[in-house]
């Protein structure tokens, strides 16, 4: 197994939508797992104020204790990991880092559709506040989520197209001017198997590469969002109008 010193040997520094679910998934095939994606914030709410306290004091935490401690990571990927790769190549001098690629467009319309409106349209809006009075971790997990990506990354702007491009392409730019270039890797997951081996130094398994479109997921999500953020109120009314007829009946 690699990696057993305990330590991140890969940081991937793509934004989320480019690819990083499969990116993880490969990682771990690889032998470099597990590895960290904002998924695991969904699995542990609690790691919310770890990471409003990177946001805070720009980075300056105990990477190596929350890593550790949190899960033996041996890689990570995706929001909010993207946001920290320069202080974390610091941290991991060893590691190496993967800048997932997409065409700008079809980068936005992906995370406009799936990412942005899961916690932005109307019906994210209502579900997320409703569940996060109910179970406050959950809240401050959204409420991260909404401080660091689309306040901070994209200073509450991702609704304007063109500047999301812009801060997309230039955070592409910034990677490829910061990371020396024997420890980058601009890859696009189409590319498959081959240059994630050879640039991690290992086989390629025989078996196909992990293309994970989660799209339909979300596409679920939302729906599912919807039909609670209409049939809730209607199910209070209803629960409401029963009771004032009991009440009116009974006097």
């Amino acid at each position: 197994m690699l990696g057993l010193d305990g330590e991140l040997r890969v940081i991937g520094a793509g934004f989320g939508r480019t690819g990083t679910t499969s990116l993880k998934a490969a990682l771990e095939r690889l032998g470099f797992g597990p590895c960290y994606h904002m998924t695991e914030v969904l699995r542990h709410p609690s790691h919310a104020s770890f990471w409003n306290e990177a946001h805070e004091r720009a980075g300056d935490v105990d990477w190596r204790g929350f890593f550790r401690d949190s899960g033996d990571y041996r890689s990570a990927v995706d929001w909010p990991v993207c946001d920290f790769y320069r202080v974390l190549m610091d941290e991991y001098p060893r590691a190496k880092v993967i800048l997932t690629v997409r065409d700008p467009d079809r980068w936005y319309r992906s995370a406009r559709e799936t990412i942005y409106a899961l916690g932005n349209a109307w019906a994210g809006r209502f579900v997320f506040a409703t569940v996060g009075r109910l179970v406050p971790s959950f809240g401050r997990m959204m409420r991260m989520a909404h401080r660091l990506i689309w306040a901070g990354t994209f200073g509450g702007r991702f609704t304007d197209e063109e500047h999301a491009k812009r801060v997309f392409l230039e955070h592409d730019r910034e990677v490829r001017r910061t990371v020396p270039p024997e420890r980058l890797l601009v890859y696009d997951v189409k590319e498959g198997w081959g240059p994630l081996c050879k640039f991690l130094g290992v086989e390629v398994p025989d078996e196909p590469f992990p293309h994970l479109n989660d799209a339909a997921t979300f596409r679920r999500l939302l729906w599912l969002q919807r039909a609670y953020a209409v049939l809730l109120p209607a199910s209070l009314l209803a629960l409401l109008l029963l009771a004032l007829r009991r009440a009116r009946d009974g006097g």
